[in-house]
């Protein structure tokens, strides 16, 4: 057992556990984040996507150890104030989600893709999301609430 300590949604966090236990878990079950979903557990379909230190990471295939002094962001912190961020507003208005369970994973690999540049042109962050699976085939919507939320925070929005 060790204790592991990190920033999580902008929050001093420390843990007391198996180094090599998954964050996927740690999230999860220690610490009742459950937006960060469980889909393949081998990194391939983006259910589990987090933000360590602005890159996308697949939680299922991260050990806690991992994020020591690091800053994580889960689905939970990427709104602020009680303000949606642009792209959650813009995965609602444009109903960019059916089943919802990739939904998370999809705005925090678009989220990563902007943090680092509001101005990435939309085929980037769009490649960037290539190997988020869903099965819902809302494939369409998607595409339309990540380009509105990338207008959006060109434009001076979070």
């Amino acid at each position: 057992m060790k204790t592991v300590s990190f920033t999580l949604n902008g929050k001093p966090t420390r843990v007391t556990t198996d180094e090599n236990r998954l964050l996927l878990w740690v999230l999860r079950d220690d610490l009742g984040l459950t937006g960060t979903k469980f889909g393949c557990g081998q990194a391939s379909c983006g259910s589990c996507t987090v933000v360590i230190n602005s890159d996308a990471v697949r939680a299922c295939a991260t050990a806690v150890g991992d994020v020591e002094g690091k800053t994580v962001t889960t689905i939970e912190g990427v709104a602020t104030d009680g303000r949606l961020h642009p792209l959650q507003d813009a995965f609602i208005k444009h109903a960019a989600f059916q089943c919802g369970f990739c939904t998370s994973g999809m705005i925090m690999g678009a989220y990563a893709k902007l943090l680092k540049d509001p101005k990435t042109p939309p085929a980037e962050v769009l490649k960037e999301l290539e190997d988020h699976l869903c099965r819902c085939g809302a494939h369409v919507r998607i595409v339309d609430a990540v380009t509105t939320a990338a207008a959006a925070m060109k434009g001076g929005a979070r």
